[in-house]
């Protein structure tokens, strides 16, 4: 039974929205300022501090894909509201408002296209969708873009930016957890590429599930990495935490990430894992 909704979309207005108007915009790590054009033509890294904005999947499908080319998988799925939630105010309200407000029908879009002149599938997070949390329709979404991944034999990329599992959605939410996990397994059987980006955040549901299950996991600089949040886990074994705690860079030591990228890199650094990887998985 599906508990969530399809529904015929126009690609064109089914868009995520940019980010705010204006010409100048402010580095939340510096508080200088920098024009807008030179920001996005630098893939949304300030080139002088590496801040990273955070950005969604049209930004993330615009650096990635050549000549930002892309055809969407699973845009007809809609949520729904099969429990009837209600905390400040109805599961169906918040999503009728997030979507207006975002462009976005869920916190997640995957899409197929050309990187480099190689096939790659994308799904990407997007955390301005109620926190980027994984429900019903970002499970299905991901498992429609494994699914093409392995009929087509194409490689698939994953990028999470995630507050963890949808709670208006319950266990609901939680299968979507087994059902990605089981759908990577069935794509690592056919010997078919995954590669993981963790972006900040990426923590609680995914980061237990899909995040960490690629062929090769890969992290931004500085993103916040892990399940429970510092704070929880501090408040639970009532001690101070390793100093950069469950960011990339502390991960990448404990060997829990196998490589940062910088954002400005990523598309060069992909198209040589995916070489890499495909080569391996054709012997």
């Amino acid at each position: 039974m599906s508990w969530f909704k399809r529904k015929e979309t126009n690609i064109q207005t089914d868009t995520p929205k940019e980010m705010p108007e204006g010409i100048w915009v402010k580095v939340p790590a510096t508080g200088e300022m920098i024009h807008r054009r030179e920001l996005e033509e630098n893939s949304w890294v300030d080139p002088a501090s590496g801040c990273h904005f955070p950005i969604g999947s049209a930004e993330y499908f615009k650096v990635l894909f050549d000549d930002n080319k892309w055809t969407e998988i699973g845009a007809e799925i809609r949520p729904g509201d099969p429990l009837g939630f209600v905390d400040r105010k109805a599961y169906a309200a918040r999503l009728v408002e997030t979507q207006k407000k975002t462009g976005m029908t869920d916190a997640l879009r995957s899409a197929h296209g050309k990187i480099n002149g190689y096939d790659l599938v994308v799904a990407c997070m997007d955390f301005r969708f109620i926190g980027g949390s994984m429900g019903s329709v970002v499970g299905e979404r991901i498992a429609m873009a494994i699914d093409h991944a392995r009929e087509h034999r194409k490689p698939l990329l994953i990028i999470s930016q995630t507050g963890g599992a949808r709670m208006m959605e319950s266990v609901l939410s939680l299968m979507q957890m087994a059902k990605t996990s089981a759908k990577l397994a069935l794509l690592a059987e056919a010997r078919v590429p995954y590669i993981s980006l963790m972006t900040d955040p990426t923590t609680g549901g995914v980061t237990a599930s899909y995040a960490m299950l690629g062929d090769v996991n890969l992290a931004e600089p500085g993103a916040l990495i892990g399940f429970a949040g510092p704070r929880v886990i501090r408040q639970t074994i009532g001690r101070d935490l390793p100093d950069g705690f469950q960011t990339a860079e502390y991960l990448l030591e404990h060997g829990f990430v196998d490589l940062i990228v910088p954002r400005t890199k990523l598309k060069i650094r992909l198209t040589r894992i995916i070489k890499l990887l495909s080569n391996a998985y054709a012997q």
